[in-house]
C-alpha cells in the first residue's frame, strides 16, 4: 500500500474593515464579479498581519489597523483556510484596480442580502464583536452544518 498524500491547504486572510458607522467594506472582484471582504492568500515570507494589510491595501487602496481575529473558515472542496480579522481603516483612498472593480460599505442586513452566505457570515461574525472567533466550514457558497462537540 502506498503512502497517503499529504494534505494540501492554502491559508488566506481577509479584512472585515469596519467604518465609524459600523458598516463593513466589500469589494466586487474582477475575476468572478462577486462581492467579498478584501483579502487573499498569504505569501510565505510574510507574517499574518503583514499579509492582511498588504491584501487589503492591494484590493482597496486603504491602510488598516488590525484589531482582532473574528473567525476561521474552511472551504472544504478547495482546501482553503481563511483567517478573518476585524480592521479599522486608518488612511488611503478607495480606488478600482486589477482585483476590485467597485466598493460598498454595508450594514449587517445588506451584507446578508448581497453576499454569498459563506462570505456574509465572515462580516456578520466580525460585526458581532464577540470575544471568541467563530470556526466554520463551507462549500464555497453555503455554510455546512456544524457538529456540536461531545458532552462529557
Amino acid at each position: 500500500m502506498g503512502q497517503p498524500c499529504p494534505a494540501l491547504h492554502s491559508v488566506s486572510v481577509a479584512g472585515a474593515v469596519i467604518d465609524d458607522a459600523g458598516r463593513a467594506l466589500v469589494v466586487r472582484r474582477r475575476d468572478n464579479a462577486r462581492w467579498e471582504p478584501p483579502g487573499g492568500v498569504l505569501e510565505l515570507p510574510e507574517t499574518i498581519e503583514e499579509g492582511l494589510q498588504r491584501e487589503v491595501h492591494e484590493e482597496t487602496g486603504l491602510h488598516v489597523e488590525v484589531q482582532a481575529l473574528t473567525g476561521v473558515y474552511k472551504n472544504l472542496p478547495r482546501g482553503i483556510v481563511a483567517l478573518v480579522f476585524r480592521c479599522r481603516p486608518t488612511g488611503g483612498t478607495l480606488h478600482p484596480n486589477d482585483e476590485a472593480s467597485d466598493f460598498r460599505w454595508l450594514s449587517k442586513a445588506e451584507a446578508v442580502q448581497l453576499l454569498d452566505e459563506a462570505y456574509a457570515v465572515r462580516l456578520t461574525d466580525a460585526m458581532d464583536h464577540s470575544t471568541c472567533p467563530a470556526v466554520r466550514t463551507h462549500d464555497g457558497t453555503k455554510l455546512l452544518a456544524q457538529h456540536e462537540p461531545p458532552k462529557h
